[in-house]
C-alpha cells in the first residue's frame, strides 16, 4: 500500500486505514485504487477472515476530493478508478468483498464514506460521528451504491429523508435508523471494531462467507432464489472439515479451532 491507505495484519484480521488526514481523508483517484488493492488482499488471502476499516485523524472521510476526481474523469476509460481485476470496495463495478468488514466511524462520514459502511457488514460509530449523503446538493446523486443499499438498511422512506435533502445527522440518529450497530465514546471505536472483527474471525470461515452470499442473493434476486440454494449450500458445509471440528468441539465442550476447509 502507499501512504494513503495503511494495512496491518492482526492474526486473521486485516486492518485497513484511510490515511489522508490532512485532507479529511477525502478520496482522490490514488486513494481509491489503494483501497481497492487492500480489499483485494482481504478477498484473496486465505489466511484473512475479516477486515476492519478505520480512519486516521479526526474524521472518517469528507467524501470525494472533487477537483482531483474531476481531473481524472477524462482518463477514466483508460485508467478506471477501480483497476481491472481488483475488488471494488463499494461493490458497484465488481461483486463486493466475499469476506466481512467491520467499520469504525469517527468525526465526519460523508457521501461515499456512508456508502462504504453500507457495503460492509457491521459499523461502530464514535459518539462524535456526523453523517451526510449530500450529493444532491452538488448536482449529483449517490452513485457508490447508496440508492440501492440505503433502503435495504433503513427503509425506503428513511433513505429518501436523507438522500433527498442532504441533511447531516448524528450518531444517535444513525443508530436509530439502523445505519450503525453500536455507538461508543470517541476514541474507542477502532478498538471495539477490532474486538468484533476478532469474534467474527473465530467463527467458521466457510459459514461466515455463506451468510454473506445467501443474504446478498436475497437482496439482489429476492427470497425465492436465495431459499432455493439453501439446501446445497448447507450440504456443502456439512461435508467440510470445519463442520466436523464444530461437532467435535460441541461434544467435548471445547472451543472449535476452524481452519477454513
Amino acid at each position: 500500500m502507499s501512504e494513503l491507505i495503511s494495512v496491518e495484519r492482526r492474526g486473521h484480521v486485516l486492518l485497513i486505514g484511510l490515511n489522508r488526514p490532512d485532507k479529511l481523508n477525502a478520496f482522490n483517484p490514488e486513494m481509491i485504487r489503494e483501497l481497492a488493492a487492500a480489499y483485494t488482499l482481504l478477498a484473496e488471502d486465505k489466511d484473512l477472515r475479516c477486515g476492519v476499516l478505520w480512519a486516521a485523524g479526526s474524521d472518517f472521510t469528507a467524501g470525494l476530493d472533487m477537483p482531483a476526481i474531476a481531473r481524472h474523469v477524462p482518463k477514466v476509460i483508460f485508467q478506471p478508478f477501480i483497476p481491472r481485476g481488483m475488488t471494488d470496495p463499494w461493490g458497484v463495478s465488481t461483486a463486493p468483498c466475499p469476506k466481512p468488514l467491520v467499520t469504525a466511524i469517527n468525526g465526519r462520514c460523508y457521501t461515499l464514506g456512508i456508502e462504504l459502511l453500507l457495503c460492509n457488514q457491521v459499523t461502530v460509530a464514535a459518539d462524535n460521528a456526523r453523517f451526510s449523503q449530500y450529493e444532491v446538493s452538488r448536482g449529483l446523486f449517490p452513485f457508490g451504491g447508496g440508492t440501492v443499499r440505503w433502503p435495504l438498511a433503513v427503509g425506503t422512506n428513511n433513505a429518501y429523508r436523507y438522500m433527498l435533502t442532504g441533511d447531516w445527522f448524528d450518531a444517535a440518529e444513525a443508530l436509530r435508523l439502523g445505519l450503525v450497530q453500536e455507538v461508543v465514546p470517541a476514541g474507542t471505536e477502532r478498538d471495539r471494531a477490532i474486538e468484533l472483527a476478532g469474534k467474527i474471525a473465530e467463527q467458521a470461515p466457510l459459514g461466515v462467507q455463506a451468510v454473506l452470499r445467501s443474504t446478498r442473493l436475497a437482496q439482489a434476486k429476492g427470497t425465492g432464489p436465495a431459499l432455493g440454494k439453501l439446501s446445497w449450500q448447507i450440504l456443502r458445509l456439512f461435508l467440510s472439515k470445519d463442520a466436523r471440528r464444530g461437532v467435535e468441539a460441541f461434544k467435548n465442550r471445547t472451543t472449535a479451532k476452524f481452519e477454513g476447509d
